[in-house]
């Protein structure tokens, strides 16, 4: 946890949350606490530490209390001269502090709230190094008069200039650097941001190491971070301001290594920029949606995805304004046992908690509708940083006495039962409040008083000690195993997506929010005021303490609904959906009893994808006068039929065509047959399922069939009043793709059983497009149709009632090829944009951008992993996940125009501008 690295760093009893809030500390003096009892002088050794708004006393003791004094209710600050009476003991000079109250902190060792004596004081400090007495008494005049100024802007504005002087006076000791030949990069002023606290300094990066040294050399006089350890590193807004950088040294851990406020944006993203270099996976490729495609398929947990989903909303543990968020799932906290396969154990995730309370949620908008602008819902957050060190107090209690002046809250109001808290939640006038990631972690030690602390007594007279757990709990890590057994349920699995919605999402904001009963203050909401616009200082400085500690809304990840993620309900998608709305419910089906083929099938597909980098060339062969760009397999994977493409004609249009449909053998290894249906070239060309019948598109608007029994041409569809660009088949229907801007679906019946008979066609839709279409694609169960076209626009068609159900402007330019996912989850696409994107097929959404380095013309995939044939006339092995190259394979010395993949996933064929065709095979 964040509070415990923060204190791994220092064993001493001193902490920076013994400040006020927005208060820093600027240096330190070993000094002796002059104490005058009735017979003689006590000195007490210890460290004084300068801050800003206060005098703090550390004696070396530890039995006796840290003192602190306010520097506002300081009357008078004296310095006393060294006496040098030759006759009397030698005096050293010192520094005398009149005031009106004095804070202990810390009596005995033990973590209290502060006791604070009030009444006219003098107290006495004198130096070890004498001659410094002087110039620190100086400092204390200028912060005194700093801290009695009326107006807090004066005050906040005075000490921030006695900031910057001490920051620009000095630099980082490049003494520290851990290798002589470090090479720096760059330097500047920053702040370490932790909870409630910062710490100024400057930030050095090299070649090898990120520093921050403190100004005043706590906690260690400097803090190094390889650069080659990072993992993650992100932007932050910290104080409604882009000025924060943190990094983190691990892939999933919520606790960074360290996190830095700037004072000007551009040097943060410098120093941004420069540390992603060193990133094996560049800080660019994570984004939400890439995220959401790893949850979705099941690579994340929920925990890990939600994780993921605050630090991308700005939100870090080590700013409390902005802690993690994460969701009430559990419901039940009075039954004995809990049964996470019974659903009404758990929490409404469509609804924030607020709105879980119909009598409640009444009132709420009874109290909206008579608001005036600007109305809102709920008076209180979700997340504040009240709320986390609610639930944090038993582990960070300095925390809570810095947030709170030296006190803990009420005993009764403290964190004293689950049961009690959630029902609070729920019926509270102002207690709408979500949970934070510990209770979803493996610490349970934010439940337990394993530091006897003593916390109050409630009015029923029992001391505030550990948290009541759930009956259904037999201790606090049984707790919180349970709980996380929850988060990762089936149910919390199937409607965490209307949850983000909530929180990140679509109905975070505007008209969804309103509808969904989700309106928060004006000021939690990112863009909600603009600070820096308010003139007055004071006025800016108090808004901006109550924005951030009011608490703060996420950064909005996602502007359209999240698609649901894919559980084992939903194993494919092989029944028509129905889509009742612009956001689809997708149909769960059952598997069939006997699944143990379609297991093994599968089980085998899986082994292929993961072994994809070891596809060997078997053979290769050249049997056309041009390019290769399409492929088909007779039903015995004996004979394959291949023909040239449209691209190769556009881009040569004065070259002789070779627009034939030729068979080549398998078994013979050779060229059999050529087949001319026109003298335009053929476009594309499938296989029936009889596997005695090739059907070919071609540039003359007719689509061809052609009997490879009887070796003749056997039918011609006249369908389209522009070249045919692509066809598919499904279940006696032929879709055909035109630059006519349509696609036509076909009926087709054989009027007889031989594969010679004529067929008969019969229209039954004509489905408008912008623009041309340039690919065509069907989903496994045949339920959905994808288009590509011209204009870079994806279109999603039900192919029952043959209408539009998503249109997604996707690509700048032409789309070469469109294709749903095994499960139809998401469609891919590639254009000549050199983009490769991932569509969600519920929601629209687009889940991940990756931009190649070369236009890919054809693929094959999986849903995770994509091959590709590229441009240069390689193959590239895709990992959507990670959005990276994991293998290259050379394969074509033109572009790569046609692949071919059987069932199994273990043969393929790829054809190129080369005019070769390569057989390829999965080495096991």
């Amino acid at each position: 946890m964040a509070f415990v690295r923060t204190h791994e760093r220092t064993k001493e009893r001193f902490s920076l949350l013994l400040l006020d809030l927005e208060e820093f500390y600027f240096e330190q003096h070993t000094a002796h606490h002059v104490q005058s009892g009735s017979n003689k002088k006590r000195k007490v050794r210890g460290s004084l530490k300068v801050c800003s708004r206060s005098v703090i006393f550390d004696p070396d003791d530890l039995t006796e209390p840290i003192i602190k004094i306010p520097l506002r209710d300081c009357k008078k600050i004296d310095f006393v001269e060294e006496e040098k009476n030759p006759f009397n003991e030698p005096r050293p000079s010192a520094i005398s502090i009149s005031c009106v109250q004095v804070l202990y902190i810390k009596e005995s060792n033990v973590i209290a709230p502060y006791r604070n004596e009030r009444g006219a004081k003098e107290i006495t400090f004198e130096l070890e190094v004498w001659n410094k007495t002087e110039d620190v008494v100086q400092t204390l005049l200028q912060l005194h008069r700093a801290s009695c100024l009326e107006k807090l802007g004066d005050q906040t504005a005075m000490i921030a200039a006695n900031l910057q002087s001490r920051l620009a006076r000095t630099s980082f000791d490049k003494n520290c650097f851990q290798n002589v030949a470090e090479k720096p990069h760059t330097e500047c002023a920053v702040e370490m941001v932790m909870p409630l606290v910062s710490n100024p300094g400057h930030v050095c990066v090299t070649d090898e190491n990120l520093y921050f040294q403190p100004l005043n050399g706590y906690p260690e006089h400097v803090i190094q971070i390889q650069l080659k350890r990072i993992r993650r590193i992100y932007k932050r807004r910290h104080g409604l301001r882009p000025l924060g950088l943190e990094v983190f040294c691990t892939e999933s851990d919520f606790c960074s290594d360290i996190y830095l406020k700037f004072y000007i944006t551009a040097d943060r993203d410098e120093i941004y920029y420069y540390i992603a270099t060193f990133l094996e996976n560049h800080v660019t490729e994570h984004t939400a949606e890439s995220y959401m495609l790893q949850w979705q398929r099941g690579q994340l947990s929920n925990y890990q995805y939600l994780l993921h989903l605050n630090n991308l909303a700005d939100r870090s543990c080590n700013d409390l304004s902005q802690y993690p968020v994460f969701p009430w799932v559990i419901a039940d906290y009075t039954s004995t046992h809990l049964d996470l396969k019974n659903t009404a154990i758990f929490r409404d995730l469509s609804k924030p908690v607020g709105a879980l309370n119909k009598e409640r949620l009444d009132g709420l908008l009874t109290r909206y509708n008579g608001m005036p602008e600007p109305r809102f819902m709920y008076g209180s957050h979700y997340s504040s940083p009240g709320y986390v060190l609610f639930y944090l107090v038993r582990l960070a209690p300095e925390h809570m006495l810095c947030l709170q002046n030296g006190r803990y809250d009420h005993a009764d109001r403290m964190f004293n039962s689950i049961r009690e808290t959630w029902k609070n939640c729920l019926e509270g006038a102002t207690d709408f409040k979500e949970l934070i990631p510990e209770f979803y972690g493996d610490d349970c030690s934010f439940l337990e008083n394993k530091m006897n602390l003593d916390l109050g007594r409630k009015q029923n007279g029992h001391l505030v000690g550990e948290v009541v757990l759930p009956p259904w709990a037999s201790d606090a890590s049984d707790f919180l195993q349970k709980n996380k057994a929850a988060l990762e349920s089936q149910y919390v699995s199937e409607h965490l997506h209307e949850w983000i919605d909530l929180v990140f999402g679509y109905k975070q904001r505007g008209s969804e929010a309103v509808a969904a009963h989700n309106v928060f203050h004006p000021l939690t909401y990112e863009g909600g005021i603009d600070c820096d616009s308010i003139e007055d200082p004071d006025e800016r400085i108090a808004m901006l303490m109550q924005i951030l500690e009011f608490g703060q809304t996420p950064t909005q990840l996602f502007t359209s609904p999240h698609p649901q993620r894919i559980t084992t309900r939903f194993p494919n998608m092989t029944r028509s959906p129905s889509f009742n709305s612009p956001v689809s419910e997708l149909s769960p089906v059952s598997q069939p009893d006997d699944s143990s083929f379609e297991d093994l099938t599968e089980e085998s597909r899986k082994w292929a994808w993961a072994n994809m980098g070891n596809l060997t060339l078997i053979s290769s062969h050249k049997i056309h006068k041009e390019a290769v760009t399409g492929i088909a397999v007779t039903k015995d994977g004996a004979a394959y039929f291949l023909h040239i493409p449209r691209s190769e004609i556009a881009s040569h249009p004065h070259t002789k065509m070779d627009s034939t449909l030729k068979m080549f053998s398998k078994e013979l290894k050779e060229f059999q047959r050529s087949m001319s249906f026109s003298n335009m070239p053929l476009s594309s060309c499938l296989m029936l399922p009889d596997g005695k019948t090739v059907v070919c598109s071609s540039w003359d608007n007719n689509v061809y069939f052609y009997s490879v029994p009887y070796g003749r041409r056997q039918d011609t569809l006249m369908g389209h009043d522009d070249a045919v660009s692509e066809i598919c088949w499904f279940d006696e229907r032929l879709y055909t793709a035109s630059w006519d801007s349509t696609i036509k679906v076909w009926q087709c019946a054989s009027d007889g059983a031989s594969s010679h008979k004529r067929s008969q066609f019969e229209l039954l839709a004509e489905l408008e497009h912008d623009s041309g279409v340039n690919t065509v694609g069907l989903n496994p169960a045949g339920t959905l149709l994808v288009s590509g076209c011209k204009d870079g626009a994806i279109t999603i068609w039900d192919t029952s009632s043959f209408e539009a159900l998503q249109k997604i402007p996707c690509h700048t330019g032409n789309i070469h090829r469109t294709a749903f996912s095994p499960d139809s989850r998401h469609i891919l696409s590639v254009g000549a944009d050199f983009s490769m994107k991932v569509i969600d097929v519920q929601t629209g959404m687009m889940m991940s951008n990756v931009k190649a380095e070369e236009q890919q013309r054809c693929f094959c995939w999986d849903g995770n992993s994509v091959l590709c044939g590229g441009q240069s006339g390689d193959l590239l092995l895709w990992d959507l996940l990670s959005n990276t190259v994991t293998r290259r394979i050379p394969a074509h010395s033109g572009a790569v125009t046609a692949m071919w993949m059987n069932d199994l996933c273990t043969t393929v064929i790829t054809g190129g501008e080369d005019r070769q065709i390569i057989f390829w095979k999965l080495q096991s």
